[in-house]
């Protein structure tokens, strides 16, 4: 009997914690992301959507912009999963490196830019819980991880664009052959 009330009463309470994280949430996190959102949209339609889709097709032709800036105003402005859209300003051939960068990029994001990519939001409040405790500074997290974030999009999709292209050229050579 004393096991089955210990269980009741230990199974409530996870429920009980769960829910206390659930109204920290509701008072915390998601009035920020409501804000985010409205700021980041606000902003699309003072400058205009023409002109921002214009911009984004003048940086899809410079291969350090295809990496650097088109991920990150993609994973800003559209958040996860819409992001993957600013693809289609890119050439074919670039298009699997594009994802590549995006997809990289949406877990850096999340320390400054919560709303972007919300589901890593837990992953990452986790790694900045344990940073907090050894006495580092959070802000300090996002920065570095933001930043670090942007080389290696600019990495994965110099590389992936490299092996896409080889594959793509050897792949034509090929059907040349049997032809």
């Amino acid at each position: 009997m004393k096991y089955i009330e210990w269980f009741g009463k230990n199974f409530i309470g996870l429920f009980e914690a769960g829910g206390e994280q659930f109204m920290s949430f509701m008072t915390g996190i998601i009035p920020l992301l409501i804000v985010l959102l409205t700021f980041t949209y606000s902003l699309i339609a003072i400058i205009g959507e023409k002109r921002v889709n214009k911009a984004i097709r003048a940086s899809a032709k410079h291969l350090v912009l295809r990496y650097t800036v088109m991920p990150i105003l993609s994973v800003l402005l559209l958040t996860n999963p819409m992001a993957y859209t600013f693809g289609k300003f890119v050439e074919e051939e670039e298009k699997p490196a594009f994802y590549d960068a995006v997809v990289s990029f949406l877990h850096p994001v999340t320390g400054l830019f919560p709303y972007a990519n919300a589901g890593e939001l837990f992953v990452y409040l986790g790694i900045a819980n344990g940073v907090m405790k050894a006495g580092y500074d959070q802000g300090s997290l996002a920065i570095r991880y933001f930043l670090c974030g942007i080389v290696v999009v600019f990495v994965r999709g110099v590389i992936t664009e490299k092996i896409t292209k080889f594959l793509m050229k050897r792949e034509s050579a090929t059907k040349t052959e049997t032809i």
